[in-house]
């Protein structure tokens, strides 16, 4: 009996099973790094929803108001989350105002009986309400918001989240007009309202 007869030139059966083996193993391994980057991505986008939802649950939102009832300027958190209060501004007729002597004086009214509340470098929890300055009588409340109006009284007020987002409650562009920034300003000591 005579062993088969094999042609030089054509590969063995032992060589054709090993190349289809490899190419088994090279489709394996792309399917393989294919699922590997889609894990990735769906994990990335998971991440940043998550960040997202976190970004809500930690969102503060400051407004100012005055109350003619109770004669006082306040500050509400309407948000959901804490503000931290980074820095506040006072402008009369757009000059700045280092603190409440400085603007009644500015505005011809050194006369007047009011308490304060500090909110500069304050935290005000979602819901929370800062009486920010309060008349003690109701004659000195309106003559004060009279002469706010007329001489153009401002704040600008920035203040962030716990995860450091933060946002600019600014009257100079209209009342609690509310933009995002990236930080907060670093402010010159003369350029501060020390409330």
């Amino acid at each position: 009996m005579t062993a088969p007869q094999h042609d030089e030139g054509a590969p063995s059966p032992a060589v054709k099973k090993l190349g289809r083996e490899i190419r088994y193993d090279a489709v394996a391994a792309v399917i393989a790094a294919l699922v590997g980057m889609l894990a990735l991505v769906v994990a990335g986008y998971t991440a940043y929803i998550q960040r997202q939802q976190v970004r809500a649950q930690v969102w503060p939102y400051l407004m100012m108001a005055d109350s003619d009832n109770s004669s006082e300027y306040m500050w509400f958190n309407k948000g959901v989350g804490p503000a931290q209060v980074k820095t506040v501004q006072a402008f009369v007729d757009g000059k700045p105002q280092r603190n409440w002597a400085d603007v009644f004086r500015s505005m011809r009214l050194e006369d007047l009986n009011y308490g304060q509340s500090t909110l500069n470098g304050d935290v005000l929890s979602a819901g929370e309400k800062l009486d920010w300055l309060q008349f003690k009588e109701h004659g000195d409340f309106q003559r004060f918001r009279e002469a706010a109006h007329q001489m153009k009284l401002d704040f600008k007020v920035c203040y962030c989240s716990t995860l450091g987002d933060c946002w600019t409650n600014d009257s100079t562009k209209g009342w609690n007009d509310r933009q995002a920034v990236g930080a907060c300003p670093r402010l010159p000591e003369s350029g501060r309202f020390n409330d």
